[in-house]
């Protein structure tokens, strides 16, 4: 039998916002209006305000190990907007806040989290979002599991969006959600923040995939490769993506090209591995300013209005970090009441004895027990 191509793939790259901030007017049309341009903008900045004083929160002892989304807010931000808020399902890792925030999770919800309060993953009635996910990719076969739901009750207006990083593509969970996904063709978005980096191991160092992207096809499953510092790439190619999910086409699998300006965590020194050069040329690429560049470019902003919008978004993070810190400590009894919808016995005597021993938690046995015989 003579040789046969018997499969192809072709993956688009998608860029429509220039670093300079000039805008591809044909790509562009009918996506985001200037108000919601600068909507995303002042959400982006907000974020950006968040994580400086998260970083030195964490410097000072008070708070825990943070990482920030220094660099790739644009990802965060054109996703969020392009979901449906109280309908769709946000399942994040941990480097999506701006999105979290615009879909109604209280921004103080973070800190708390980072904070060691649990509390920070207890999400507001209506509020479709998951904790935050730090094991890496678990969360996917989660999202997964959501859409399947959703399919199943025939909420065909239902969307869900999974986030992660190029690493968790390396990771079984990755693989198993995105075989399932396709298999029972559930509306979900895989949308990869491919930051070049998984921790301190260079995306060429754990994986051969050059793109990302090229592991979708595996699974049958339509992908696109954007420009993941561009609110006009990520808002379309969402946009494109939800309509598919909620008109019964199945999932979709998106690689958006970015970076971390920051370490990766404040546990994480990244100057020990990475090239400063490669750094500093990444920063020229800041979705903050190339959206600046592309507002001043229209008449609509300018240093008044970015100096109101620097003091405001410093006020809002401000009253976060109190509503964070002031939060009243919870009564120890939540880690039982918090648990079980009905507790069982013998967990109700732990919480209301807070001892886990049957002396401890019965101490009127101490005298029931048998004194040994007298010796003669």
């Amino acid at each position: 039998m003579p040789k046969r191509t018997v499969y192809q793939a072709k993956i688009e790259h998608l860029q429509i916002l220039k670093e300079d901030g000039t805008l591809d007017t044909k790509l562009a049309k009918g996506l985001l209006t200037n108000e919601q341009v600068l909507h995303l903008y002042e959400q982006m900045w907000i974020c950006r305000e968040l994580d400086e004083i998260a970083f030195k929160l964490q410097r000072s002892g008070r708070m825990g190990t943070y990482p920030q989304n220094k660099g790739q807010e644009a990802n965060a931000v054109a996703s969020a907007l392009a979901m449906k808020k109280g309908t769709d399902w946000l399942v994040p890792a941990y480097r999506e806040n701006a999105a979290l925030f615009m879909h109604g999770m209280p921004m103080h919800y973070v800190l708390m989290y980072w904070m060691g309060d649990e509390r920070g993953s207890k999400m507001p009635e209506g509020v479709n979002i998951t904790p935050l996910s730090v094991p890496i990719g678990t969360h996917m076969l989660h999202a997964t599991g959501i859409a399947w739901a959703a399919k199943l009750r025939g909420d065909d207006d239902q969307a869900v969006i999974t986030y992660f990083g190029d690493g968790a593509t390396s990771e079984g969970d990755f693989h198993g959600a995105m075989n399932f996904a396709s298999t029972l063709q559930v509306p979900c978005i895989f949308y990869c923040q491919n930051n070049q980096w998984a921790i301190s191991v260079p995306r060429e160092k754990q994986m051969r995939a050059e793109p990302v992207a090229q592991t979708a096809p595996a699974y049958g499953m339509p992908t696109i490769q954007v420009d993941g510092n561009d609110i006009f790439a990520v808002y379309k190619a969402v946009t494109d993506a939800r309509k598919r999910a909620t008109s019964g086409e199945g999932p979709t699998f998106i690689e958006a090209v970015t970076y971390r300006l920051g370490d990766h965590t404040t546990a994480d020194d990244a100057r020990r591995y990475r090239d400063q050069k490669e750094v500093d040329a990444w920063r020229e690429r800041d979705p903050l300013i190339r959206t600046r560049l592309y507002l001043e470019s229209k008449g609509v902003w300018d240093e008044d209005q970015q100096q109101t919008l620097q003091d405001r978004a410093k006020t809002i993070v401000g009253e976060v970090v109190k509503a964070a810190e002031g939060a009243e400590a919870p009564p120890l009894t939540d880690i039982f009441d918090s648990m079980y919808a009905e507790l069982p016995e013998s967990l109700k005597r732990q919480r209301d004895t807070m001892r886990t021993s049957s002396l401890g938690q019965r101490p009127e046995q101490a005298g029931l027990r048998e004194q040994p015989a007298e010796r003669v």
